[in-house]
């Protein structure tokens, strides 16, 4: 039994070692790694059935008492036995693969032994196909039940069955007297030493699936570095340009050789080997593109003929084509090539699958954004178009009276009114515009009220220099001063004061109206700028519609604010993003560039 201990471990190394140089192989990781399939399962049967032979082969023979010579056993004694590691490959092969791997490799292994000989022959080759099988059932059972084919199960089942296969001899095998000797001499060193060896393969099992896991690990992160660093460029749309700084990026964190993009009918960008011919703005000339645009469905090439490029000369020899989509609708695809089909490995395939479906999902969102920047512009614009005309009918109704007493007043108010509603179309078609064409709305709009309205009050303006040519949202400033004129003095005999103050601060632009009017009562001031509130003189309406258009064009970044007490009056101060250069926020000016 000493004897043979050794030797069992040698044997053991061997299948070890065999094992270690196959997980260095791609195919067999990725038949290790994935679930199997009908050919995936036949070429574990035959991978484990091949460790069985090798076990038969590279086995001890034993002769009653006498341990053989390590050597390749090609045929054997009548009257000997075979110590080897035969089990254990069988075992792993269906805790793995299950009953059908299982009992196929144990029927390669077993009928390899019984024509080996040896008075044992049919009692291990009967043991080896139970083995195979019972395997299988256990291991079946255990993912059944959701749980790991960790290293203890495995040495436990594999130490189990050797240990069966050890009273499969003393049943089967004849003369009792020689099989009770030979598994005195060889129960120990086979249990122990297929445990062993049973362990020291399922860690290199675990090490493949570990980097399995690694590597899906660093391809998330990948996808997701890519598409951080792509999603500017999506923002911008589907362009030459655009596409073909994507397009750099994927392949300068990818394996590809090349990378391109097309929409539904033309070539946008091709960066990488073969762009000599594989040309922007022409019509995508691989058949393999041209199938993926009417089907739909990923399509990979593993040869030339089968990428069908018009140019003969083309050194790109493998490629995945994925189809990119927008609710549903081929928008185009995304193409990466490799100049060696072994680098379009499942990592790859898998990556590439990743990158379309998240470059799909941007499109969608880009789309999505746009739809809801075009309604928000349209809320915007109907949201301006509902301040200013009440304003027309007074002013008209005040030219109208000064038409048969003062012409040329009437006509300077007239050039006034025309200026000021100038002022609001163009308001209307934009979503900015520089303060100073603000201002100057604001001074046409005084002149008409303070015809009207003589002595009521007095404005004075505390503007900042330099700040002419900053952007603010139009008709920000003139339904403030309105409010402060109708609603701060509707019925004072004496003069009222309106301040209004323009200045920047800590990268914001403060915008401050002030007036000593009779102010607004507390409870009034809690809604006002939330909703709106019903007032004759429209005064709720006019700042929840200032608040609604700065959330929709600012994005958050702006706010409005009222401090009032009554007989005191009432200051509204609104802050806006204002950049260190004298400008309005860049990421305000990107959104509304287009």
């Amino acid at each position: 039994m000493f004897n043979l201990a050794p030797l069992m471990l040698e044997k053991v190394g061997i299948i070890v070692i065999v094992a270690f140089l196959l997980s260095k192989m791609r195919t067999f990781r990725q038949v290790i790694q994935t679930e199997h399939s009908t050919k995936e399962k036949i070429m574990l049967i035959l991978l484990f059935g091949a460790f069985g032979i090798i076990s038969n082969y590279t086995g001890i023979e034993v002769h009653h008492h006498t341990v053989g010579r390590p050597d390749w056993l090609t045929e054997m004694n009548q009257e000997s036995a075979l110590a080897n590691t035969r089990v254990m490959g069988i075992v792993i092969g269906g805790l793995l693969g299950g009953p059908t791997v299982g009992i196929g490799a144990g029927l390669i292994a077993g009928i390899h032994r019984y024509t080996l000989g040896g008075f044992t022959a049919f009692s291990c080759a009967l043991s080896t196909i139970l083995a195979g099988m019972a395997a299988g059932y256990f291991g079946k059972r255990r993912k059944q039940n959701g749980k790991q084919i960790s290293s203890a199960f495995a040495v436990i089942i594999g130490m189990a069955l050797e240990a069966v296969q050890m009273l499969i001899i003393l049943v089967a095998a004849k003369p009792f007297h020689d099989a009770w000797e030979l598994v005195q001499l060889i129960g120990l060193p086979m249990i122990f030493g297929n445990g062993l060896g049973t362990m020291l393969f399922m860690f290199i099992i675990q090490t493949i699936k570990r980097d399995e896991v690694r590597a899906r690990a660093n391809q998330t992160n990948q996808a997701f570095l890519i598409a951080d660093q792509t999603l500017p460029f999506f923002r911008q749309g589907l362009n030459f340009q655009s596409c073909k700084e994507i397009s750099g990026i994927i392949l300068g964190l990818t394996d590809a050789d090349a990378v391109a993009i097309t929409d539904d009918h033309q070539v946008l960008a091709h960066v990488g080997t073969g762009a000599d011919h594989h040309i922007p703005k022409s019509k995508p000339e691989t058949g393999l593109t041209r199938k993926v645009l009417e089907n739909g469905l990923i399509a990979i090439a593993r040869s030339k003929e089968e990428i069908s490029c018009f140019h003969h000369q083309c050194s790109l020899e493998a490629a995945i084509v994925l189809p990119l989509k927008v609710k549903n609708k081929i928008f185009g695809t995304l193409k990466m090539y490799y100049t060696e089909p072994e680098k379009l490995d499942k990592v790859q395939r898998e990556l590439a699958e990743g990158l379309a479906n998240l470059f799909s999902t941007q499109l969608e969102l880009v789309a999505a954004e746009r739809q809801t920047k075009l309604l928000k512009d349209a809320e915007i614009k109907a949201l301006q178009a509902q301040i200013h005309p009440h304003f027309l009918f007074n002013s008209i109704n005040t030219i109208s009276a000064l038409c048969r007493t003062d012409a040329d007043k009437a006509r300077k108010l007239l050039l006034e009114l025309s200026s000021f509603f100038r002022g609001n179309l163009q308001g209307a078609r934009q979503m900015l515009i520089p303060l100073e064409k603000e201002l100057a709305n604001v001074k046409a709009y005084l002149s008409l009220e303070q015809t009207r309205f003589p002595n009521k009050y007095k404005i004075v303006f505390q503007i900042e220099p330099d700040l002419g040519k900053v952007l603010i949202p139009p008709f920000t400033l003139q339904p403030l001063v309105e409010n402060a004129i109708h609603y701060g003095f509707p019925r004072s005999k004496s003069e009222g004061r309106i301040e209004i103050t323009i200045f920047s601060k800590d990268n914001q632009l403060q915008i401050i109206v002030a007036d000593d009017g009779k102010g607004i009562p507390e409870d009034r001031l809690e809604v006002l700028g939330k909703q709106v509130v019903h007032s004759k003189k429209g005064n709720g309406t006019a700042i929840f519609n200032i608040t609604e258009r700065l959330k929709g064009i600012y994005n958050g970044q702006a706010s409005l604010s009222l401090k009032s007490k009554v007989d005191l009056g009432t200051t509204i101060i609104i802050s806006l993003p204002f950049d260190s250069k004298g400008g309005l926020n860049q990421h305000v000016e990107s959104i509304y560039s287009g």
